[in-house]
């Protein structure tokens, strides 16, 4: 466990910040302050945080250096340096929350190892944006970053048994393969939903089943993509149900009421009636 003491309880802080998907009105207030107030602000895009900075009528008082996957690694040490010579590093995405699928973990990972104060400001996430609009079960889900550009049909297939949700990005311009090569892996029934465009002006949400979305994307699609594949259906095994029933009937419980305990306990069993069937097929 670490903690700050000694020489680097006067440190600064690391800062991460959330910054809008598409509409600048989305910004927080905390986030504007950290903006204005920041001794270094290292962006994935410079241009498009000084950009978010004059819409949202904010003048950066710190420093603005860049911080991408390709400059990462060379840039953590002096990022370190600033937060333990004292001053507030904030860390921002072109959009969305820092890390996630974007830069930032090397930064986190070595102000914690050297106990220096790491805090979040919250606010958008296309992944819980596009969990939240779909439509689709969000009590239970898995992010997957981006689709892989290699490998892909095996990625997929081993989405085949998963009965969690699952998020994940895609680039416009392989949308239409990958859903294509989902039909292939998981059937074309599946359902999901492809966000375009959160939160801006052409936002569109399309839902339907894989199959329907893969002719949809076929002629082409523009604009930053979030997909939300929906959980795999769980199939019961008849046999084990059946086998079941029968342990219930054989302590005292008669047919019906065993095949209604079996169902409710079981997800992806069969309908009660076709269990009764299949329970006294058994017994021919």
């Amino acid at each position: 466990m670490t903690s700050v003491s000694g020489p680097l309880a006067d440190a600064g802080r690391l800062l991460l910040a959330a910054t809008p998907l598409g509409q600048p009105g989305d910004a927080s207030a905390r986030l504007i302050e950290a903006l204005g107030s920041a001794d270094v602000i290292a962006a994935e895009d410079t241009r498009r945080v000084r950009a978010l900075a004059a819409s949202l009528d904010v003048r950066p008082a710190g420093r603005i250096v860049s911080f991408f996957d390709q400059n990462e690694a060379s840039r953590v040490a002096g990022l370190v340096e600033a937060v333990a010579a004292g001053e507030t590093v904030l860390v921002v995405s072109d959009a969305g929350m820092p890390l996630i699928s974007d830069p930032g973990y090397r930064l986190v990972a070595a102000c914690a190892e050297a106990g220096l104060p790491v805090s979040c400001l919250p606010g958008p996430s296309a992944v819980t944006t596009a969990l939240a609009v779909s439509g689709l079960a969000s009590d239970r889900f898995c992010f997957e970053g981006f689709a892989p550009r290699k490998g892909r049909a095996a990625w997929l297939a081993g989405f085949a048994a998963e009965r969690r949700t699952c998020v994940f990005f895609e680039s416009p311009r392989r949308l239409a393969e990958t859903l294509a090569e989902a039909v292939t892996a998981l059937g074309p029934d599946r359902r999901a939903v492809v966000c375009r465009e959160l939160t801006k002006t052409h936002e569109e949400i399309k839902r339907g089943t894989l199959g329907e979305l893969a002719e949809w994307a076929a002629d082409g699609v523009l604009g930053e993509i979030t997909v939300v594949l929906a959980g795999a259906t769980p199939v019961a095994d008849i046999d084990a149900l059946v086998a079941l029933v029968q342990e219930l009937v054989d302590d005292g419980a008669r047919v019906k009421d065993a095949c209604a305990q079996v169902i409710a306990e079981h997800p992806g069993a069969p309908s009660r009636r076709e269990l009764y069937d299949a329970v006294l097929k058994s017994r021919d």
